[in-house]
C-alpha cells in the first residue's frame, strides 16, 4: 500500500513538474510526450528520465524541482559543512541514501537531497537518530552531493588535525581553491567554529613567531589558539582570495567581503586587513542576519522601554536618536525599529556606512569615499525620492545634522545614531553640531542611550548576599541577594551566555519641548523627565542586577552607579 501511495505521489508530482516545464518554455509538449513514454519503458522516475534523455541538466532540474515542490535549493559550493555531524551520520548511510547533512539546530535537521521523494532517507533520519525531531530537505544536484560527500567524509576537518596535516606537507603545492589544500579546509573550519560559538569577529593577529587567533564572543575577546607564523602566509592569502582582495598588496589596508551558507542561515563576512610590523593583521566581522536582525521585543529592552519606543513613533514627524559607544548595538536596534514600522505603504530609505544587512521593502544606500556622496549629500538626494522615513547611519558633522533636522521639519521620520554618554547628553552634542534649541524643540521624537552587557548563564549562576558596599552601589537593602557568574560547559565556563541591553529612553512631549526651548539646565530637564516616567540608565542597571539578569561586576564596566551621577 505504501509503495502504491508512493507511485501515486510520483505520478501527481510528475504532472505538476511537467506543467511547470511546459509553462516556462523549458520543454516542448513533444519532448514531454517522449519523456513520459520513455519513463514507462525504462521504469524510472520522470526526473531521472529527463536527465537520461538529456532534455535537462541537473542544475536546471534542481531549479524546476524547487519551484514545483516548494523546497528551497542550496548551492553546496558556497556552503560551510559542520564536521560535528559526521558522528551522527555514518559515511555509508549518507552515501547509500545520497544525502548530505547541513546543520542540526534545536532538533531541526537541514539535509541536502536530489530526490524529494527519498522516503527511506527521511524515515531513517526521523526514526533512527534521536537528536532529530524534524527534517527540512534542501534540493541540490546529485553530482554536487556526491562531490560534497567525498570532501565531507574524505578529509580531516578538525583544526588540530589540519594543523598537523599542513605541518606534515610543507612542500606540496595546491591551487588556492582546491579542497585537497589543507589551508582551504583550515580556514573553513575556523569560520564554522566561530559561527557555532556565536562570535561576532575573528582576529588573526601576527606576533613575531606565532599568530594569535581570537574570537569576540558576547563583546569579549577570547583566545582560541596560537598558530606558528609559518602557517600565516597561506592562511592570509586564502582569506584574501575568498574576500576578493589583492593578494599582492600587503603594505596598505584592504577591505573585502564574502557570503556563505551554513544550514538555513546566510552569513556575510567582512574582511579587513591592516599592515603591522609583524605582517598583516586580519579581522573578519561575522554578520549573521538570522541572529542579528531581531524583533523589537527580542532586543533585551525592558517592557517599559519598548512601550515608550512605540509611543514616540506616534508622532507624525521628528528625529529619533540612539546614542552609545561603538559596539553597543545601535545599528541592530535601528534595524529592529525599522522592521517594526515597515509596511508596503511606507517608503523607507537609508544611508549607511556600510550597509550591514539587506532588509526587504527598504531602499538602502552605501555612503563610502568611492561613492563620492556624503551623508549630507545623501539626505539632500533622498528628500527628492518621496520618502516617509529616513535612516542616517550616523550624525557626525554639522552638514548632516542640518539636513537631518530639515528632513524632520518637512514631515519625515528620521532615525540616526550619535556618540554621547547618555540620552540627555545628545542635546548639547546636537547644539555643538550647529543646531539651536528653537530648532530642536518640537523636532525630537525620542532619544535612547544604551549599553550591552553579558547575561548571566541561567544554568550555573550562584546566589550571594549583598555586602554593605554592594548595597550602596545598588541602592538596596543589605538583606537582599544577587547573583554571581560561576561557569559550566553550557556557557564555556565563562558564567555568561548572550547579552542584554541596558538602556534609558527620553520621549519628548509638548512640556519637554517647551522646557528645551527655555532652559539649558540638565538637572531641570532630568527632574521633569523622571516625573513623566524617564528611568536613568543606572536605575535600570541596578534593577537588572537585583533581578539576576546580569552581575554587578559586568554592570560596573559600562554604567556609573555612583550617586549623583
Amino acid at each position: 500500500m505504501a509503495q502504491e501511495n508512493k507511485k501515486q505521489s510520483f505520478s501527481a508530482f510528475s504532472e505538476i513538474l511537467a506543467s511547470l516545464l511546459l509553462e516556462k518554455g523549458i520543454l516542448s509538449s513533444d519532448q514531454l510526450d517522449v519523456a513520459f513514454k520513455e519513463q514507462k519503458l525504462q521504469k524510472v522516475t520522470f526526473e531521472e528520465c529527463l536527465l537520461n534523455l538529456g532534455f535537462l541538466s541537473e542544475a536546471a532540474l534542481t531549479e524546476a524541482l524547487s519551484t514545483a515542490s516548494g523546497y528551497s535549493k542550496i548551492c553546496l559550493k558556497t556552503t560551510l559543512l559542520d564536521p560535528a555531524l559526521r558522528s551522527l551520520f555514518p559515511q555509508e548511510v549518507a552515501r547509500s541514501f545520497s544525502m548530505l547533512p547541513l546543520s542540526l539546530e534545536g532538533g531541526i535537521l537541514q539535509i541536502a537531497l536530489s530526490d524529494i521523494y527519498n522516503l527511506p532517507a527521511l524515515d531513517y533520519l526521523r526514526h533512527k537518530i534521536l537528536e532529530v525531531q524534524d527534517v527540512v530537505p534542501r534540493l541540490a544536484p546529485e553530482t554536487d552531493i556526491r562531490e560534497a560527500l567525498d570532501h565531507y567524509y574524505g578529509y580531516d576537518l578538525s583544526i588540530p588535525g589540519l594543523l598537523k596535516e599542513i605541518e606534515g606537507t610543507p612542500s606540496q603545492t595546491y591551487s588556492n581553491d582546491d579542497y585537497e589544500n589543507p589551508t582551504v579546509r583550515l580556514v573553513n573550519a575556523i569560520l564554522i567554529d566561530s559561527i557555532k560559538m556565536n562570535a561576532s569577529d575573528i582576529h588573526f593577529e601576527p606576533e613575531g613567531a606565532f599568530i594569535r587567533l581570537r574570537y569576540r564572543i558576547d563583546g569579549i575577546l577570547s583566545q582560541i589558539c596560537t598558530l606558528h607564523s609559518s602557517y600565516w602566509p597561506s592562511i592570509c592569502v586564502r582569506l584574501k582570495v575568498m574576500a576578493e582582495m589583492n593578494i599582492a598588496e600587503s603594505r596598505r589596508p584592504q577591505n573585502g567581503r564574502m557570503t556563505f551558507t551554513m544550514g538555513p542561515r546566510e552569513i556575510d563576512l567582512r574582511v579587513a586587513s591592516h599592515p603591522t610590523i609583524h605582517g598583516e593583521n586580519i579581522v573578519v566581522r561575522i554578520l549573521d542576519k538570522s541572529r542579528s536582525l531581531l524583533a523589537l521585543h527580542q532586543l533585551g529592552y525592558s517592557q517599559n522601554i519598548i512601550e515608550q519606543i512605540k509611543t514616540s513613533f506616534l508622532r507624525p514627524d521628528g528625529i529619533f536618536i540612539i546614542t552609545g559607544p561603538t559596539g553597543c548595538g545601535k545599528t541592530t536596534s535601528l534595524y529592529s525599529m525599522l522592521s517594526y514600522i515597515s509596511t508596503p505603504q511606507i517608503n523607507i530609505m537609508t544611508l549607511e556606512e556600510p550597509v550591514e544587512y539587506q532588509l526587504p521593502l527598504i531602499r538602502q544606500s552605501d555612503v563610502r569615499d568611492q561613492s563620492r556622496m556624503s551623508f549630507a549629500d545623501g539626505v539632500r538626494s533622498i528628500l527628492r525620492q518621496d520618502p516617509d522615513i529616513i535612516l542616517i547611519g550616523e550624525i557626525r558633522d554639522s552638514g548632516t545634522a542640518q539636513m537631518a533636522l530639515r528632513a524632520a521639519m518637512t514631515g519625515h521620520h528620521v532615525f540616526s545614531t550619535l556618540h554621547t554618554n547618555d540620552a540627555l547628553g545628545a542635546i548639547p552634542r546636537l547644539i555643538d553640531l550647529g543646531l539651536t534649541r528653537p530648532m530642536l524643540a518640537g523636532s525630537l521624537m525620542g532619544i535612547i542611550a544604551q549599553r550591552l552587557v553579558r547575561k548571566l548563564c541561567p544554568l550555573c549562576r550562584t546566589e550571594k548576599e549583598i555586602s554593605p558596599t554592594e548595597a550602596l552601589l545598588l541602592n538596596s537593602s543589605p538583606k537582599k541577594t544577587f547573583f554571581l557568574p560561576k561557569g559550566c560547559p553550557s556557557c564555556r565556563n565563562t558564567g555568561y551566555r548572550g547579552r542584554i541591553a541596558i538602556a534609558e529612553i527620553l520621549v519628548f512631549d509638548k512640556e519637554l519641548d517647551e522646557l528645551l526651548l527655555n532652559t539649558s539646565s540638565r538637572s531641570i530637564l532630568n527632574q521633569v523627565a523622571e516625573k513623566k516616567g524617564y528611568i536613568p540608565m543606572k536605575e535600570e542597571a541596578r534593577r537588572r542586577v537585583l533581578e539576576g539578569d546580569t552581575s554587578l561586576e559586568e554592570i560596573l564596566k559600562t554604567v556609573d552607579l555612583r550617586e549623583g551621577t
